[in-house]
């Protein structure tokens, strides 16, 4: 029987779920999953876990005490929802779920380390080892070095909303555990910025800078784990079979079980061990001038944090309402 495209890509690929919604999850069985502040509230509003929202109120109010304020279980609320979702999705999957440090803090070393050890220790005193959790950051300068911190004590991290081969190669430099680059979001500038309505898959500005970036990993050997995200389309996921990991979104984990046809391997360490890669060494200073003279990860570096905090925003509003509606 032939196979489809899901079964082939999990032949070469660890296929990793990019969603807050546990019934998908349940559907499509990946080894690991991701969330962000925008899937977390997205699944929040969701009324089949609404369970998981009255339950974290009502434990929060319970640890602060009738007479803490509204706003105070709130924010105890708010630190651990996504810790509740984290704890839900592990029930079923057996690797690891990546849970974000709140996008307001991504410039901030000192407030990312706190959070990052506050979010283990959450997992922990549930009964989850710290192995099966990546602290998802987003890969500023100051969150590269403060996820730097978080491996030497053996928290592994996940660096997000990357963009450029600079903050690439500065993630790879700290012994970032696994970075996350944003396929669609790039394709989403350029075209934009172009005038262009699409690309073909093999010439998507977001699945050349992930191939570049596996590739010089590949080539100098180092450990950091390259997981595409972001997709916009299936065409730009079977360009990047072969990669260490990709998180795709239900909607497109269905289309690709759906389509059967032939998935060569595109990334191949062997090949990219061949390739004509010149090594550079991103310090603070060259990140910062690579990183000025790259426009398109400047403005998508800027406009993902903004997005993911108009997203906590918006969270917290929607528990402060809920602790009403349950207290009332």
């Amino acid at each position: 029987m032939a196979k489809n495209l899901l079964e082939q890509l999990r032949e070469v690929t660890v296929v990793v779920a990019d969603t807050g919604d546990i019934q998908a999850i349940e559907t499509f069985k990946p080894r690991d999953a991701t969330t962000n502040p925008s899937l977390i509230t997205a699944a929040a509003q969701m009324p089949q876990y609404q369970g998981i929202v009255d339950d974290t109120l009502k434990g929060a109010r319970a640890t602060l005490g009738e007479s803490a304020s509204a706003a105070d279980v709130v924010t105890l609320a708010f630190d651990r929802l996504a810790v509740s979702f984290g704890l839900k999705i592990l029930e079923i999957i057996p690797g690891r779920v990546s849970t974000e440090v709140d996008a307001r803090l991504s410039y901030d070393i000192d407030g990312t380390v706190a959070k990052g050890r506050e979010l283990i220790a959450q997992y922990e005193a549930a009964g989850v080892s710290k192995d099966r959790v990546l602290i998802k950051i987003a890969a500023t300068w100051e969150g590269i070095q403060a996820a730097a911190v978080l491996e030497k004590e053996g928290i592994h991290t996940n660096l997000t909303l990357l963009f450029g081969l600079h903050q690439a190669v500065a993630c790879a430099e700290n012994g970032i555990t696994l970075i996350s680059p944003f396929v669609g979001r790039i394709l989403d500038w350029y075209k934009k910025d172009t005038g262009r309505d699409s690309y073909a898959p093999n010439e998507d500005p977001g699945v050349i800078s992930v191939t570049d970036v596996y590739n010089y990993y590949k080539k100098f050997g180092y450990k950091t784990e390259v997981m595409g995200a972001s997709f916009r389309n299936i065409g730009e996921i079977t360009e990047l079979a072969g990669s260490d990991l990709l998180t795709i979104a239900p909607s497109l984990l269905a289309e690709l079980q759906s389509v059967e046809g032939e998935l060569p391997r595109k990334l191949d360490p062997a090949k990219a061990a061949e390739s004509s890669i010149e090594k550079i060494s991103v310090d603070k200073a060259t990140f910062d001038r690579m990183h000025e003279e790259n426009r398109m990860a400047n403005e998508k570096l800027a406009e993902g944090i903004d997005g993911f905090t108009k997203a906590l925003e918006t969270l917290e509003k929607l528990l402060s309402d809920r602790l009403a509606s349950l207290e009332a």
